[in-house]
Formats: structure tokens, C-alpha cells, sequence
């Protein structure tokens, strides 16, 4: 039987929120157990109002909970907020200042002096962690256990120091029992607990790329961040640069002499890379971008989610010129579409953008191993020497040109794909410019040769399309189909079997290839259907595409433009009168 909890730690920034969620994710993951775990925090490092929401189940979770069955009070600001909505069986952790108690299904503990009894008031976010654990049933030697090997580099001391913490919260709690309880047996287990931000990076890992440009901005800077650790074992780079127009010029650079690159950024960073987005395709140079979105034009909401910049990344930069963009869902699919971006970049020498946002960078879920490459072959192994072995395959092409005259960079061909050597590699020369230019590479400003360098670029068109996969279609004999793409995916998908069970006649559509489409494809596949187009952004730029490429207007749309994530039930709440 299926038990699905779902646990709200909520206070101030700088009391260690985030750390107790991590505690108790690590500790469940042990158990075998799946979690979704999200934040919500404002952009400050101390005060405001911040919180971590983990649901935890006995089996494969792909959304956030959003009622908390335990309420975990660091500040008297989470209960205020929280009181009004609790569910009747929720039961709730209290900071209190000075004493334990239990009462109408609050337990009320001194965190600060408990952590302080038990050797020092930084472990109160521990002794938090222990009572939890407690409620939940869980044996407290789980948590010991993780915390040697967590601060095995820290030595006994900080060791015994969390122990005797967490041991201190859990006695708090004394005999008292969430009434949904899990079967606590260790396990091992083939997942791993992992955000997209990290399954970004390792996808770029795998995928060869050696040198990393970028300029901090949240929530892109965790792709980048996740790499730095494997800098020092594999020969890769990692370079800040000192703003978004040289951290995708420097990838450009690198690409042109041959070396894979990639750079992430959010949509801000996104608009002053538009300039080296066209030098890319004017060159015909392959790069990768990862764009992680957030909500508002300028600095926006720097620490929240949304769906803006869809519309903005296939258009960006004057003139037109093809492109690749996919927005993945959930981190295993963000590792494999970063691989398939790089291959498909660098095989038709055009950008490709990969759409994140807040949510899905973020979030801590449980997935299946990523870094094996058939399921019937999984074994354990380490992740560095996965990677290494991508490393070690890798060769540079040289070219075979006996008089350097007769290559052309930009050679039309039938396909689109001209030669291309890499300077300094071989014998061809390599002229390249950003202004239009000829076969060889040399400015021309002649109208005839303006026409054939358009046609030359436009024809890798229709063979691109054929690489893209069209969207996942759930229940297609439906009437009504919830219509997604990217970070919303396990959302919708929980949503429409929620609605299902109350008899809706739904399904869903989820998109992860999204540029270019195949227009006539996807008339076949979305015929008969009315699509409820559910989007994070306000003015609804998937079905506004879906629209222009097909001529298929979108039935009705469930928008939300707020920064914070969606719910499933807040899809079901909005559909129930849509789809009936």
C-alpha cells in the first residue's frame, strides 16, 4: 500500500531550513525510500520567510506534496502562515524557547537549548531533524549512521557533536507517532537523489565538454557549480568570467578551436548572450546554452520559478537562423537531453538551448541511475570513472586537405553540414568572420551569395526536424488533453490521473523537443483533441506556438505566473470545470 507524506520545515533565512530537508531526504533515501524535495526562499541571506517541502513515499514520486502532514515551526511566522490551512491529522514541531510538550497535535521544543545541552547552538537544525525522524518512526541509529559518514572529514568530535543533537530531538518527542508510518529496513538501492542543476553538468560531462565560461546567476549557477568538483580529476576548465557577453564569447572561442564548451545562465544573462547566439550562427559555430529561467523582465525574482523566456530563446538574436531548444522535466531526462543537445549541436554547427527554470534546478528528486546506459546492464560503480571513460574515447579530427585553397568552411551542400576543420589542426585554412560571407569564409557582399548562404543554413532545417521527438502522449484516446512541456511534467502528468480517478475524460501532453517542430507531425498527433494548455507564465507561449506552427488553437489554459511552483492539485482545482 502506498504512503505519501509530505513534511513543510518553514522559518527564517539562516536557520538552517534547508539543512534539516537534506537530513531527512538522505536518511529516506537509505530506507529505500523515493522524495521530491523543494524550496521556497527569498533572495536574502538572513530573516524574510523561507521553507522546504519533502514528500516522501514508498514509491515514485513526481511532483511536490503540498499540505504538510508534519509542520516543522522554526519561527512563529510558519505557524501563523500555515495555521488556517493545516490538515486535521497534521502534526506540528514548535520552536519553543523554553519547554517540551505535547498538545493537540503540537510538540513543542526548545531547539536552541537542546542544541546548546548537547554541545553547541549550530546543531539546532539537527535537533529538529531528530525529532521528525522520531514522529516518523524511524531507528535513530539511521541517523547516526548518516551522520558519521556526513562529517567523517570533520573529524569525532563534529561527529558526536550532531550525534548527541539528534539524539536530543528525537528523545523530545518521547512516545509520539505520526499515524502514517514507513517500513524503515535499510535497503540498498540502484537511485540516486539528485537536482537538475548537477544532472545538467554531468549530462555536459558525458557529453565531453571541456571548458565551462560562465557569470554567477541564480538559479543557473548550480549547473556550472556541480562541475567544479571534477576540475581537478578530469581535463576540464572552469572559468568565471566577468559578465554573460564574455562567458558565451569565451565558449564560442573555445568551440571554433575545437573544444567542447558550454555555458548556463538565466534569462537576464540570456538577453546579453543574443549578440554571440547570432556570431554562433553566422559562423556556423556549435554551442550549448542552458538557460534557467525566473520570473520578470530585469532582475525579475531572482529565487523563483516560471516559464517566460520559451518564445524568447527561439527568436533571440536579429535575422533568423536555425536553432535547437528543449526543456526537459525531470534531472534523468535534463542528463539526456544535454547529451543529445551537444551531439546535435555539433553536428549541424548551430546553437542549442536547453530551457531549465528555479524548479527543476533546484529541486532534490529521486531517480533511477543516470549514468547507466541500459538498464540491463546496471552495476554499481563510481561516477568519475563513468565520466572518464567519455574522456578517455575522446580524439581530435584532423583533416586530409593536400592544398589548403580548396577548403571551404562554408561549402553548400545538400544538407546544409559543410566541412569543418579545426584551425591550426591540419593543412586547410580557416577563415571566419561575422559579417555575410562566402564559401571560404571571405566577406562578400553580393546579393546572389546573401541568398545561397540563406538557403545553405535553412536546408539543415528538414533534417533537424527528423531529430527531434515529438511530445509524450498519456491516455490518447482522451477527449480533453492537459497540454505541458519542461519542469511541469510529473505535475501534470499526477494531475491528470488525480482527475481521471474522479472520471474526467483526460489525458496529457508533455513536450520535451520543442524547436523545431514538424508542423504537419504534430496536426496528426493533436487532432480531435481539446488542449488545456497548462503553462508557468502569464501570457501562454506554448499554445501560442502550437497556434502559429499548426493552426490548432489551444481550448483553454491554466496559467500561473506567480514564481512559486505548481501543484497538482492546484491543475485539478482549475480543471475540474474545463474538462468535467
Amino acid at each position: 500500500m502506498k504512503t505519501d507524506i509530505t513534511i513543510k520545515i518553514g522559518g527564517e533565512a539562516g536557520q538552517g531550513i534547508q539543512t534539516i530537508g537534506t537530513l531527512l531526504a538522505e536518511v529516506c533515501h537509505c530506507a529505500g525510500l523515493y522524495i521530491f524535495s523543494v524550496d521556497d526562499f527569498e533572495s536574502r541571506i538572513r530573516g524574510g520567510h523561507s521553507f522546504s517541502l519533502l514528500r516522501i513515499s514508498n514509491e515514485p514520486v513526481m511532483a511536490p506534496g503540498h499540505l504538510p502532514d508534519i509542520l516543522v515551526a522554526i519561527d512563529k511566522r510558519t505557524m501563523e502562515l500555515n495555521r488556517d490551512t493545516l490538515p486535521s491529522e497534521s502534526m506540528v514541531i514548535l520552536n519553543s524557547d523554553t519547554e517540551t510538550g505535547f498538545k493537540d497535535n503540537v510538540l513543542s521544543i526548545p531547539l536552541k537549548g537542546l542544541a546548546k545541552e548537547a554541545g553547541g547552538l549550530i546543531t539546532a537544525n539537527t535537533v529538529a531533524a531528530g525529532a521528525v525522524l522520531s514522529l516518523l518512526g524511524t531507528p535513530v541509529e539511521m541517523l547516526k549512521d548518516l551522520m558519521a559518514k556526513k562529517f567523517k572529514a570533520k573529524g569525532e568530535k563534529i561527529i558526536n557533536l550532531n550525534v548527541n543533537a539528534a539524539q536530543k530531538g528525537y528523545d523530545a518527542a518521547g512516545e509520539h507517532r505520526y499515524h502514517k508510518q514507513f517500513d524503515w529496513s535499510p535497503e540498498e538501492t540502484s537511485t540516486v537523489v539528485i537536482s537538475g542543476a548537477k544532472a545538467a553538468g554531468l549530462g555536459a560531462l558525458a557529453s565531453d565538454c571541456r571548458f565551462f565560461p560562465f557569470y554567477p546567476m541564480s538559479p543557473a549557477t548550480g549547473v556550472i557549480s556541480s562541475v567544479i568538483p571534477y576540475a581537478g580529476k578530469l581535463p576540464v576548465v572552469v572559468e568565471q568570467a566577468e559578465d554573460e557577453i564574455a562567458a558565451v564569447n569565451m565558449a564560442i572561442g573555445a568551440s571554433f578551436a575545437g573544444v567542447r564548451a558550454m555555458t548556463s545562465t538565466s534569462g537576464g544573462g540570456f538577453c546579453l548572450m543574443t549578440e554571440g547566439l547570432g556570431l554562433a550562427a553566422m559562423t556556423e559555430t556549435p554551442l550549448v546554452v542552458v538557460n534557467a529561467q525566473r520570473p520578470g523582465p530585469a532582475t525579475g525574482l531572482p529565487t523563483r520559478t516560471a516559464q517566460p523566456d520559451l518564445l524568447f530563446v527561439i527568436n533571440a538574436s536579429q535575422d533568423a537562423f536555425p536553432r535547437f531548444v528543449f526543456a526537459p522535466g525531470t534531472p534523468a531526462e535534463t542528463f539526456r537531453t544535454v547529451k543529445k543537445a551537444f551531439n546535435l549541436a555539433y553536428k549541424y554547427q548551430v546553437p542549442a538551448i536547453i530551457l531549465l527554470d528555479q524548479f527543476l534546478a533546484t529541486s532534490q528528486v529521486t531517480q533511477e541511475n543516470i549514468f547507466t546506459v541500459e538498464p540491463e546492464e546496471s552495476k554499481e560503480s563510481d561516477i568519475e570513472e563513468e565520466i572518464e571513460k567519455v574522456f578517455e574515447s575522446f580524439t581530435v579530427t584532423d583533416d586530409d586537405f593536400e592544398d589548403p585553397e580548396t577548403y571551404k568552411r562554408f561549402e553548400l551542400t545538400p544538407d546544409g553540414i559543410s566541412p569543418r576543420a579545426v584551425p591550426c589542426m591540419g593543412k586547410a585554412i580557416v577563415r571566419v568572420t561575422g559579417n555575410e560571407h562566402d564559401e571560404k569564409g571571405g566577406i562578400s557582399e553580393d546579393a546572389a551569395n546573401k541568398i545561397r548562404m540563406n538557403s545553405k543554413k535553412d536546408a539543415k532545417l528538414s533534417f533537424m526536424v527528423k531529430e527531434m521527438e515529438m511530445p509524450d502522449i498519456l491516455h490518447p484516446e482522451s477527449h480533453f488533453m492537459l497540454t505541458g512541456w519542461g519542469s511541469s511534467r510529473g505535475i501534470i502528468i499526477e494531475a491528470c490521473e488525480l482527475l481521471r480517478e474522479k472520471g474526467a475524460d483526460v489525458g496529457c501532453i508533455m513536450f520535451n523537443d520543442i524547436w523545431p517542430m514538424d508542423p504537419e507531425q504534430l496536426k496528426s498527433s493533436l487532432a480531435g483533441k481539446k488542449l488545456v494548455m497548462v503553462e508557468q507564465n502569464s501570457n501562454c507561449q506554448m499554445g501560442r506556438l502550437i497556434a502559429q506552427e499548426t493552426g490548432i488553437m489551444y481550448h483553454e489554459a491554466i496559467l500561473k505566473d506567480d514564481g512559486r511552483p505548481l501543484y497538482p492539485e492546484y491543475i485539478v482545482e482549475k480543471a475540474s470545470g474545463i474538462v468535467g
